[in-house]
């Protein structure tokens, strides 16, 4: 039996592949009638074939738990997700548009400030954001931009419109597991690559190491860059080594490098020491560097920051760039746009509430059964709550920690996130929520994805879509609906 789209209902929530039961929207229309085509015995073996490619190629992912930590394999959904090439192109102009107001935030907020001396930001929320680094002020990166990297996740309402839903801009991962998404479904479904319709994500690695060069202080014809990783027990670590191989890069520890009497970086090697011009680091600002930040970390480099203030290493992101991170400030990146810009958000964020606010704050406190509420600097799914899938006890543990630390939550409405047919228990397809992070490079030029990392809540009715909450993923198509 094959499957059938017409006993596929996505009820009244935005699918992102069926509009109605048994018909697929355009971008969808041929991955539709292709997986019609499949009996259910070859659909389970295409599905087979992915988890051994997932296997085969070692993709995984670390969950830190009680226990320990363990390796799991990359959950992986089967069935693509599927947008316009139109549609992204104007979601990529507005993420691009995004980033460049927020580097040149960063970049005031470390030299003249001018947004807070004219009030359009509350000077308090920078002086008191856990983001940032007074060690910055007055350091001048390359192109004046602060966050290099960024992932910012997008989500669909019920109006299938794309709303952002946070930035995030220390060091944001995932883009390894979408190029390996894309891997992955080609030699699982090559059939439907055959034409040009599905447009190409793997120039990604050449665009980061083409962003990463331009940053280089040396102007040489190939500079030396370095991934710098906390180690193997890292939960991106397959990432750091994945995108080191990709670039052609080394993969360095901190113990790698050292800071010479002359202020610059130099990897160990077997044949001595060898000069660093760039290093993508990923590892948090507070553990770069012992001499500056954490006495007791020893994942970074004595000397580091020494180093960059100077000017002979580039970082990326930047130390620093995380004030921008904060999901109190993401209230403000409109107005952030409008002042920096003088134009209109291209994306709009979604609705928030921030609780250090009297009146706001009051109202999230009344309707903690109805939105979600999150801290301002945690990441992965944790510390937060979704009012709908909460219980009274939890709700008043936030609410004794909304009034204990109003600055550090914010609130938001639960919203209707898009679904896209999944693959369940005995290969039967149920609307799963899911979001989108695309991943935008900005030195010189800017670039963004074509498309990104779709997490997927795996649970039927969850919310969550982080891998370290029990989320999933699945490969994401921009199709050129107009392409002859």
């Amino acid at each position: 039996m094959s499957i059938n789209w017409k006993e596929y209902d996505p009820g009244n929530i935005f699918d992102e592949l069926i509009s109605t039961p048994g018909n697929p929207r355009v971008p969808a229309r041929k991955l539709a009638n292709y997986l019609a085509g499949l009996e259910e015995a070859e659909l389970e073996k295409r599905r087979q074939m992915a988890e051994a490619t997932i296997q085969e190629m070692g993709v995984s992912f670390t969950v830190y738990t009680e226990e320990g930590n363990i390796d799991r394999a990359w959950p992986f959904d089967l069935i693509p997700r599927t947008i316009s090439r139109k549609q992204w192109d104007k979601t990529a102009a507005g993420l691009e548009q995004r980033l460049r107001a927020l580097n040149l935030f960063i970049d005031d907020l470390y030299h003249d400030q001018r947004i807070l001396k004219d009030k359009v930001v509350p000077r308090h929320l920078i002086e008191n954001s856990s983001n940032f680094r007074r060690e910055c002020i007055g350091i001048s990166p390359p192109f004046g931009v602060w966050a290099h990297i960024c992932g910012t996740d997008l989500v669909r309402d019920s109006d299938g419109e794309f709303y952002v839903l946070e930035d995030n801009l220390r060091v944001p991962s995932g883009v390894s597991y979408m190029l390996e998404n894309r891997a992955i479904t080609k030699r699982v479904l090559p059939e439907l690559f055959e034409n040009d319709n599905i447009m190409p994500i793997d120039d990604y690695p050449a665009r980061l190491f083409d962003t990463l060069a331009a940053l280089s202080p040396r102007r040489v014809k190939q500079p030396e860059i370095v991934v710098l990783t906390p180690g193997i027990f890292n939960s991106a670590y397959f990432e750091h080594a994945f995108l080191a191989q990709q670039m052609g890069a080394e993969l360095v520890e901190g113990s790698d490098l050292v800071v010479g009497d002359d202020d610059h970086v130099y990897m160990r090697t077997i044949d001595g020491l060898s000069r660093v011009d760039v290093i993508y680091r990923r590892i948090d600002d507070l553990f770069l560097d012992p001499e500056v930040f954490n006495k007791e970390s020893v994942l970074g480099v004595p000397g580091l920051m020494r180093a960059w203030k100077k000017g002979t290493v580039a970082l990326a992101n930047a130390p620093g760039a995380g004030v921008a991170d904060d999901k109190v400030i993401y209230a403000y990146v409109p107005k952030i746009i409008k002042y920096y810009l003088d134009e209109s958000p291209l994306i709009n964020n979604v609705e928030t509430y921030l609780c250090e606010d009297d009146k706001q704050r009051e109202y999230v406190l009344a309707n903690l059964d109805q939105l979600v509420v999150k801290p301002a600097n945690e990441s992965g799914g944790y510390g937060m709550l979704v009012g709908p899938h909460s219980t009274k006890k939890d709700q008043a543990r936030f609410a004794e920690l909304i009034k204990a630390n109003p600055r550090n939550y914010i609130a938001q409405p639960t919203l209707a996130l898009s679904t896209a047919p999944t693959l369940v228990d005995n290969n039967r397809l149920e609307p799963r929520h899911l979001d989108l992070r695309p991943f935008i490079l900005q030195a010189e030029k800017t670039y963004v994805t074509t498309g990104g990392l779709t997490r997927v809540a795996m649970k039927k009715g969850s919310l969550v879509v982080n891998s370290s909450q029990g989320g999933g993923s699945k490969d994401t198509w921009i199709v050129d609906t107009e392409a002859k």
